[in-house]
């Protein structure tokens, strides 16, 4: 090995002093292309990092935190109020009508629940609503939970 180094020393050494050469070259290139195109290469710099910067904040975005939360709910037992009941002289209908209204469904949907027309539900629906002294449809119902009339 040693004799190679010794037969071939000026060839090893033409062949090093031309690679340093080589590299002096494309490192005076490269600051040449640096200084030139200075403001390019910062605004490609720059655009780069608010390329990353919005990949990230939309997978941030995409996926936020779900927090799940399971809670008991505790259901008493329904018990009509059947002295409430009697007081106010709701007939089993208006009681049918406005356990119907609390369900949400609408006069029409109402009729057709319950087989009748639809002006005999609205005659229901008034009769209700005057019976418990309310203006409305939900107040009806607010009112009507609150005396335990329907669950």
């Amino acid at each position: 090995m040693k004799r190679f180094f010794i037969k071939n020393k000026e060839t090893i050494l033409y062949g090093l002093t031309l690679a340093a050469l080589l590299f002096l070259l494309k490192w005076l290139e490269l600051r040449f292309i640096i200084i030139d195109y200075s403001f390019e290469l910062y605004i490609g710099a720059i655009a780069m990092l608010f390329t990353a910067f919005g990949i990230w904040l939309a997978v941030k975005l995409m996926n936020p935190k779900t927090v799940v939360v399971e809670k008991e709910v505790y259901v008493k037992d329904f018990t009509l109020n059947e002295e409430e009941l009697n007081k106010l002289r709701l007939s089993k209908r208006e009681l049918e009508v406005l356990q119907l209204m609390a369900e949400g469904l609408s006069n029409q949907e109402i009729a057709g629940r319950l087989f009748v027309s639809l002006n005999t539900i609205k005659t229901h629906s008034s009769k209700v609503l005057e019976k418990l002294d309310v203006e409305r449809r939900t107040q009806a119902v607010e009112k009507a939970k609150r005396l335990s009339i329907i669950p």
